[in-house]
C-alpha cells in the first residue's frame, strides 16, 4: 500500500469484516487482492464467503486472514455455463437472503460484534450492509455492479410480485457510506456516493518463460487458454478444434474427462493469472475477473455471451473499446468451429495503459475512511444518481430483443475524482464500429436502428455503393451485376428511407390461420431491409435500358420504378427489374390484379418483382394513392426463400414500409399486414393467410404475437417464459404457399365448411319443424348452436366436441371438383379456383383447423402455467398433433418427418431420461410440404447440443445441413422507418 504517514503509523491495526457474494469466483478473486494490501497493511481481515479456501489462502499466507464459510446471498443461478435462470435466481434470493432475513441480521450483528469488526467491506451482499447498520459499523461496497440493477430486470420478465427484492436490496445498499466502484461498471443509483479506482487484478508470480517451461510449451507455440469457470455439462473437446499448432490450457476440466493431445488439463488451484499472461489468447465468457486481467494482461480475448447476464454489455463495451475482443457465436463453440475467431484475435493490438492497482488503491480508501477521513463528495452526488437512475430505466424499458447499446456520456464519464476509469478518449480504437464507420457517411435524421447489428450492415454497405460506380468488385455476398445495378440506383443529394422487416417463425397454427384460427407467431433474427428514394424523374438516376426506352417514347422524364435485390444467384432469378409507373395504369384508373399478374408472369426471371412492385399497385387501389415522383428501391433480405419463414412478406412489408414513409403515410402496421396479404393474394398470385405479413408487422422481438385471423385481430403479445425456447431447423425441401398441395388442402379446408353449413341448414329446418327442437339433439340451446353452425364464416368457430357429434362422420374423405361444385355450386373462398378434374381431401382439410384452434388455445394457457417438467412435456406433444394433422392433411415430406423423428429420439433417449429432458417436441410450420420445423425445448445449453446433434444427424443421413433459425427481433412496426442523408454526397455522373 506504500509508506503510511507518521500520524496514520501510530493509529492500532483495524479489524475489516468483508462479505463475498455467492456470485462465481471472480468477486472472490478481486477480494483477495483487496483484502491482501489492507493484511500487509497490518489489518486483519475476516472474509465471509462460500467460494473455497484456496482461492485466498494460495495468494494470502498470513495469520491475520480468516476465513468463515456462510452464503448470505446467491448471486444469479445459472441453467448452464453460459444461460441464467431469472425465476430461479429470484426464488433462490428469496430462499438465501429473504426468508430468513431476520435471522441474518441477528446472527451477523452478534459476528461483528464478537470479532470486534471496524469497519464492514461488501461485495457485493446487500444484508451485510444493513447488519453493519445495526451494530454501529461503517460500511464500504466494493463493485462494478449491484444486485438490485441485475435483479430488477429479472422482476420485469419473471412478475411484480418479486419486485420487493429490488427495494430490499436498494434499501440495504443506501446504508453503507459510499461505493468504490470498479471500471466496466454498471448504473447503481442506490449509492449516495462513488469513488472510482482503477482495475482491481491479481499480480503475476511468474513470467510468460517461466510457466511455459514448467508446462514444457516452446515460444513458437501458439496457446489458448480456455477459461469458463467449469464447462459446459458433455461438452467433448475435439482435436480439430485449434488451428494446426495449437495448444490449448483447459481450466476447470473435470478429473474423469479425457482429453485430445493438443489440449492440456489443468491443475483445480492453477494460478490463473500467470497462466493467461503465457497464453496468446482466451476463450471464455464475460465476467469482471476475465475482462480485468485480460485487458491488464493485454491478452486477447474471444468470448460467448451468456443469456440474461446483465452486467456483461458493460464490460463488453469496455473489453471491445479497448480492442480486446472477438465475439464467438456460440453455435460455433459447441461445433469448434474455433479457427477463425482465434485468427482474428491474433490480429487484435490491446490497447489499455490504465491502472491496474486498483487493489491498492481500495486498500488505501478502506484504511483511511475507517481512520475518519471523509472521501465523499456530496455535490456530485445528485447528478451521478440521476444519470444512473437514467441508464438504468433504459436498459429495463428496452425493446426486448435489442442489445443495450450504452451512451458515449455514461461509459466515458469523469470520475468523481478526476479520475478516468472508463475508455479513453484519446485511444483510437483500429476498427471503428460499424455506428460509427456509418454516421461519418449517412446523418440519421428520422429514427432510429434499435442496436440492430444487420441494419447497421445494411446502413454501412449503401455508404460504400458510390465507389462501386467504376469497379465493383465481387464480394461473397453480392454478385458484379447486383453491386452495379445497386451502385447506379440513388442520387446521393436527395433523402433515402429504410425500412426493416423480419421473417417468422411458425410456433403454432400454421395453416389454420385461413380457417379463423388463433395463431402464436414468432419473428425471427433474420429480417428484409428495403431502402427506398423518392425522386423527381428528372433527377433519377436511370439505367441506360430505361432511359432508351423513355427515349423510344418520344417523352421526357417520367415516374419510372427501379428495384434492385440482392441474392438473385442464390434464387436463379433477374437482380433488377425496372418499369414506368404508368404501365400500372389504364386511363386515369389502376389496372386490375388479374393484368398485373399476368405483366409479372412475362418473364419467369423477373417474376420476382410482383412482391416488390405489387405494393406499389395496393397502395394505388386500395388508398387511392397516386405517384408522381419516380421510385428507387434496393432489397436486401437475410430471410432465406423456399423456407417457410416468411421470405415472400418480409419483403413486401419491408417495401411498403419504406414506400409509405418516403411518401409522407401514415399506415397503421395492421393495416399495412392487410395491403400486404393482397399483394401476395392478388399480384403475386399466392392464397395465403394473414398471419405472416401481420407477424412481420406487429411481432416484437422475444414474444409471440397472438393473433384471431377472423380477418386479423391481434391479442396482443405471449411472453416466452426463460425456461423455454424455441427453433426452427430448415428441412432443405423447398416449401411454397404457391404451390398445387397448399392450395388443393385449403380449397378442401372451405369445401368442409360449405358442407358443415349445409348440414346444418338440414338439420335446424328438421328441428325448426319439431317445435325447436331437433329430436337427436339433446344439448340446451341446439337450435341456436345450429343456427351459429349454417352460417359459419370460419370452421375454427366450430368446436372440436360439436364437429365430432354432428359433422365428423357425414363429411367425406375426399370429392372431386365437379361433384362439389353441382352440388354446393362454390367453397366461396376468393384467392383459390376449384379444379373440376381434380380430387381434393375433404375430411382431414375440415378437421385440421379445427382442432388446430383447440391446440393454439391450450398451448397458449399452457406458456402461463407453473414452470414443471408436465408443462413442457404438454406443449411439446400439442406440437406433435399438429404435425401429423398436416401429414393426415396431406402436407408433410420425407425431410420435416425424418426431423421430427430425430427430435423424438433426441426426447426419449436415455441420457434425456435419467437427467432433465431438454427438447420436448417439433412440428413441420407454415404452408407444410417441406420447410422448417419448429422445435420447443428448455432453454438450457443442453438443448443446444442437442439441435446441433439432430442437425449432424440430419446431415449423415440426407446430405444436406440444416438451417437453424434462432433469435428474435423487432417488426416492423417496432422498427419504424430511418430517413437518412449523405453528408458529403459524391458527385453524380
Amino acid at each position: 500500500m506504500g509508506t503510511a504517514s507518521v500520524e496514520e503509523s501510530k493509529k492500532r491495526p483495524l479489524v475489516f469484516a468483508y462479505y463475498v457474494t455467492g456470485h462465481g469466483f471472480g468477486h472472490a478473486t478481486r477480494v483477495v487482492e483487496v483484502a491482501r494490501n489492507l493484511i500487509l497493511a497490518g489489518h486483519d481481515v475476516h472474509v465471509v464467503t462460500g467460494a473455497p479456501a484456496f482461492v485466498f489462502t494460495s495468494e494470502i499466507q498470513s495469520p491475520r486472514l480468516f476465513l468463515r464459510k456462510v452464503l448470505l446471498d446467491c448471486g444469479a443461478v445459472q441453467a448452464d455455463a453460459l444461460t441464467v435462470d431469472r425465476l430461479a435466481s429470484l426464488e433462490k434470493y428469496s430462499e438465501t437472503a429473504v426468508v430468513p432475513r431476520a435471522s441474518i441480521l441477528v446472527t451477523e450483528v452478534e459476528w461483528l460484534k464478537s470479532i470486534k469488526a471496524d469497519f464492514v467491506v461488501s461485495d457485493v451482499v446487500p444484508v451485510a450492509c444493513r447488519a453493519a447498520a445495526d451494530a454501529g459499523i461503517p460500511s464500504v461496497c466494493i463493485t462494478n455492479f449491484s444486485w438490485d440493477f441485475i435483479y430488477a430486470e429479472y422482476v420485469m420478465a419473471a412478475g411484480n410480485h418479486h419486485r420487493s427484492i429490488v427495494w430490499q436490496i436498494a434499501e440495504d445498499y443506501s446504508h453503507c457510506e459510499f461505493l468504490i466502484r470498479l471500471p466496466g461498471y454498471c448504473p447503481m443509483p442506490a449509492f449516495r456516493d462513488i469513488i472510482d479506482v482503477p482495475l482491481v487484478v491479481r499480480r503475476l508470480h511468474k513470467s510468460r518463460k517461466e510457466v511455459r517451461k514448467e508446462l514444457g510449451i516452446g515460444e513458437d507455440v501458439k496457446v489458448v487458454i480456455l477459461n469458463f469457470g467449469g464447462q459446459p455439462a458433455g461438452w467433448k473437446l475435439k482435436e480439430e478444434y485449434l488451428p494446426t499448432g495449437w495448444l490449448c490450457l483447459v481450466c476447470g476440466a473435470s478429473e474423469s474427462e479425457k482429453l485430445p493431445p493438443n489440449f492440456l488439463k489443468l491443475a483445480k488451484d492453477a494460478y490463473t493469472p500467470d497462466l493467461m499472461a503465457a497464453s496468446d489468447c482466451m476463450l471464455g465468457k464475460i465476467g469482471y475477473g476475465t475482462v480485468s486481467e485480460a485487458l491488464a494482461y493485454k491478452l486477447p480475448f474471444v468470448f460467448v455471451r451468456r443469456d440474461y447476464f446483465n452486467e456483461e454489455p458493460f464490460l463488453r463495451n469496455m473489453l471491445e473499446y479497448y480492442q480486446g475482443g472477438v465475439e464467438m457465436i456460440r453455435r460455433d463453440l459447441l461445433t469448434g468451429h474455433w479457427r477463425p475467431y482465434l485468427e482474428r484475435a491474433m490480429t487484435l493490438n490491446p490497447c489499455y495503459e490504465g491502472g491496474i492497482n486498483g487493489g491498492e488503491v481500495a486498500a488505501r480508501i478502506l484504511q483511511d475512511t475507517a481512520y475518519g477521513k471523509n472521501y465523499t463528495l456530496d455535490k456530485l452526488s445528485g447528478p451521478r444518481r440521476l444519470r444512473d437512475a437514467i441508464v438504468l430505466g433504459y436498459q429495463l424499458q428496452r425493446v426486448p430483443g435489442r442489445d443495450l447499446c450504452i451512451p458515449d456520456w455514461y461509459a466515458n464519464a469523469e470520475s468523481e475524482l478526476g479520475l478516468r476509469t472508463g475508455s479513453p478518449t484519446a485511444v483510437t480504437a483500429e476498427n471503428n464500429s460499424l455506428a460509427d464507420s456509418f454516421s461519418q457517411d449517412f446523418e440519421i435524421l428520422q429514427g432510429d436502428f434499435l442496436g440492430l447489428s444487420d441494419t447497421l450492415s445494411f446502413l454501412k454497405s449503401l455508404a460504400g455503393l458510390d465507389a462501386l460506380v467504376d469497379s465493383p468488385t465481387k464480394t461473397g455476398k453480392h454478385t458484379i451485376r447486383e453491386q452495379k445495378a445497386a451502385a447506379g440506383l440513388f442520387n446521393w443529394e436527395e433523402d433515402i428511407f429504410v425500412a426493416r422487416a423480419p421473417g417468422r417463425l411458425d410456433v403454432m397454427g400454421g395453416i389454420a390461420d385461413y380457417s379463423g384460427s388463433l395463431v402464436l407467431q414468432m419473428p425471427i433474427r433474420e429480417a428484409c431491409h428495403v431502402a427506398v428514394q423518392k425522386i423527381h424523374p428528372s433527377k433519377q438516376r436511370l439505367w441506360k435500358h430505361a432511359l432508351a426506352r423513355q427515349q423510344d417514347k418520344g417523352q421526357g422524364p417520367t415516374p419510372v420504378l427501379q428495384i434492385v435485390s440482392y441474392g438473385s444467384e442464390l434464387s436463379n432469378r433477374g437482380p433488377t427489374f425496372d418499369m414506368d409507373l404508368s404501365d400500372f395504369l389504364e386511363g386515369d384508373e389502376p389496372i386490375t390484379y388479374e393484368k398485373a399478374r399476368q405483366y409479372f408472369a412475362r418473364d419467369p426471371s423477373q417474376r420476382w418483382a410482383a412482391y416488390v412492385a405489387g405494393t406499389v399497385l395496393v397502395l394505388m387501389k386500395e388508398l387511392g394513392i397516386r405517384f408522381e415522383n419516380s421510385i428507387s428501391l434496393l432489397v436486401s433480405s437475410a430471410v432465406p426463400e423456399g423456407k417457410g419463414v416468411s421470405s415472400s412478406a418480409s419483403v413486401e412489408v419491408a417495401s411498403m414500409s419504406a414506400i409509405a414513409a418516403s411518401h409522407g403515410l401514415n399506415i397503421s402496421p395492421r393495416e399495412l399486414a392487410l395491403l400486404c396479404q393482397k399483394v401476395e393474394n392478388h399480384v403475386v398470385g399466392a392464397p395465403c393467410g394473414v398471419m405472416d405479413q401481420m407477424t412481420s408487422a406487429c411481432g416484437e422481438a422475444n414474444k409471440l404475437l397472438a393473433m384471431i385471423c377472423q380477418p386479423a385481430e391481434v391479442l396482443g403479445l405471449v411472453d416466452i417464459p426463460g425456461h423455454i425456447r424455441v427453433w426452427g431447423i430448415d428441412s432443405g425441401i423447398r416449401h411454397s404457399v404457391g404451390g398445387a398441395d397448399y392450395g388443393s388442402v385449403r380449397i378442401g379446408a372451405f369445401m368442409g365448411r360449405e358442407i358443415v353449413k349445409s348440414i346444418a341448414s338440414t338439420l335446424l329446418s328438421q328441428s325448426l319443424s319439431t317445435n325447436g327442437r331437433y329430436p337427436d339433439d339433446s344439448e340446451e340451446g341446439g337450435v341456436e348452436l345450429l343456427e351459429a353452425e349454417a352460417s359459419l364464416d370460419y370452421l375454427c368457430n366450430l368446436s372440436p366436441h360439436r364437429y365430432e357429434a354432428m359433422y365428423a362422420k357425414m363429411l367425406p374423405d375426399s370429392l372431386i371438383g365437379e361433384s362439389f361444385v353441382g352440388k354446393y355450386t362454390d367453397h366461396r373462398d376468393p384467392v383459390t379456383t376449384i379444379d373440376k378434374t381434380r380430387n381434393y381431401g375433404v375430411r382431414a382439410a375440415a378437421r385440421h383447423p379445427i382442432y388446430e384452434n383447440f391446440r393454439v388455445k391450450a398451448f397458449k394457457a399452457l406458456l402461463t402455467s407453473v414452470t414443471s417438467d408436465d408443462q413442457l412435456t404438454a406443449l411439446g406433444e400439442l406440437l406433435y398433433q399438429c404435425h401429423y394433422s398436416y401429414s393426415d392433411c396431406g402436407l408433410g415430406s420425407d425431410g420435416t418427418n425424418r426431423l421430427v423423428q430425430l427430435v423424438q429420439e433426441m426426447q426419449h433417449s436415455k441420457a434425456s431420461k435419467s437427467g432433465e429432458g431438454t427438447l420436448y417436441g417439433a412440428k413441420i410450420t407454415g404452408g407444410g410440404s417441406g420447410g422448417t420445423v419448429c422445435v420447443i425445448g428448455r432453454n438450457s445449453l443442453k438443448s443446444s447440443e442437442q439441435i446441433l446433434e439432430i442437425q449432424c444427424r440430419y446431415k449423415a443421413a440426407t446430405g444436406y445441413l440444416p438451417i437453424l433459425f434462432e433469435g428474435s427481433s423487432p417488426g416492423a412496426g417496432r422498427f419504424g422507418y430511418l430517413k437518412i442523408r449523405r453528408r458529403n454526397p459524391p458527385k453524380q455522373n
